[in-house]
């Protein structure tokens, strides 16, 4: 809710903004997770130092639900713009660290350590940014575009995909093997370290967005009341959350691992799916704002990716060519990254406003850690077991089935 003097446009351009640069700050680990593995966590066999390296990247989850409570608190408690600028701080501060760090051939398991301690502060800022952001855009607006102005969260973290596979894609394309893994791989976290600080600014400067609360909401109260709310909004976030982690972040290190295609391109695909991710969303949303429900458009696109989703990895691994598999895998993530409008919307609305970014942080966070944040790892740990390269095929599958699930079971608005 705003306060009288807010201006919209302020509130929403620093909620965007900010929103774009922390996805940006946690996720650009991911394009550089086997060049990380190597140097921080040495091994004889590379594999688990991929794993190794994937298992930090995981490990920053751990941290998103008690970002999501402590930060969501101050949004419900203080307002939303202090949530805000306390979890893009904290999030440039891990990426300066990840930038400078000495490497394990200079200070040993220090470094692995120092690593791993970087990536929980990111993950505690990521856990508590979702709730407020998505609240102050959704409050911003009248009814019938809620959706639209949401979707822009969603769009932002499409766009710092974006980004960050395009300073990947395009370092690796001018740098030898040899620079990017003595000092190419930092240049992305610090591109990122000096661009948090200009989020940081503009949060400080947005109006203020206090919450006319009667009285200081509780989580133990937010648990006791709203439970299964909570439980099947978690739920819902397991088709989107597998779906970004495996078919963005995980999926250039699967198409050169797994499906030997060329580093340049595994990651221009990368690249061009956020881009897909920023276009589609906004559009898909104002669809959704013009329907009754929320729900019916998110089944739609949810039993089309159910009804895709082998085929396109069984295309994938049958080796089309490169042209094929871009068009394959970005049509796949315009049909099951488009509804985060809509979504979060649905989450959101189930709550009180005093309530929402505290639950949606919840349900958000604990959602992401659950089934997101180790897909990756997973993923690749069942390769190596099975020796069936479809293997995320099928997690994406039973993903699908549980948002499913949850969504049919998730209530009305409140």
């Amino acid at each position: 809710m705003q306060s009288p003097g807010a201006k919209p446009g302020g509130i929403v351009v620093a909620t965007i903004i900010g929103n774009a640069f922390v996805a940006y700050d946690f996720t650009v680990y991911s394009f550089s997770a086997l060049i990380i593995g190597r140097l921080f966590f040495p091994s004889d066999n590379p594999l688990s130092s991929f794993l190794l390296s994937l298992g930090t990247f995981g490990a920053g989850f751990f941290m998103r639900p008690l970002g999501a409570m402590f930060i969501g608190h101050l949004a419900s408690t203080r307002g939303r713009k202090t949530a805000m600028t306390w979890s893009i701080a904290l999030m440039t501060l891990g990426t300066w660290m990840i930038a400078f760090l000495p490497t394990a051939a200079s200070i040993g398991v220090t470094a692995a350590w120092l690593m791993v301690l970087a990536r929980l502060m990111q993950g505690f800022a990521a856990g508590g940014e979702i709730g407020p952001a998505s609240a102050v855009l959704m409050e911003s607006v009248p009814f019938n575009r809620r959706c639209y102005l949401t979707s822009w969260r969603g769009a932002s973290q499409g766009a710092a995909a974006f980004a960050a596979a395009l300073v990947g894609a395009t370092l690796t394309a001018l740098l030898s093997s040899k620079a990017m893994h003595d000092w190419g791989w930092r240049i992305p976290f610090v591109l990122g370290g000096f661009i948090g600080p200009v989020g940081w600014y503009l949060r400080r400067r947005m109006p203020s967005v206090p919450v006319n609360a009667p009285e200081r909401p509780r989580f133990t109260t937010l648990f006791r009341q709203h439970a299964p709310t909570l439980g099947y909004g978690t739920l819902m976030m397991a088709a989107p959350s597998v779906g970004i982690y495996i078919t963005v972040f995980y999926m250039p290190s699967y198409l050169v691992r797994t499906l030997h295609r060329p580093p340049a391109i595994s990651l221009l695909i990368a690249s061009l799916s956020g881009l897909v991710i920023m276009i589609v969303n906004p559009l898909v949303a104002r669809i959704a704002d013009r329907q009754a429900s929320r729900k019916p458009l998110q089944y739609l696109m949810l039993v089309i990716c159910l009804a895709l989703t082998y085929p396109a990895f069984l295309a994938l691994r049958a080796g089309v060519s490169n042209v094929a598999a871009t068009a394959i895998i970005l049509a796949y993530v315009a049909l099951a990254l488009n509804n985060a409008g809509a979504s979060t919307v649905l989450m959101m609305e189930a709550f009180a406003p005093p309530r929402r970014a505290a639950a949606l942080s919840i349900m958000y966070s604990f959602g992401v850690t659950i089934f997101g944040g180790f897909s990756p790892l997973i993923v690749t740990w069942l390769i190596a077991v099975t020796g069936n390269p479809m293997m995320p095929a099928w997690y994406l599958i039973s993903a699908i089935c549980i948002t499913l699930f949850a969504l049919q079971r998730f209530p009305a608005a409140a």
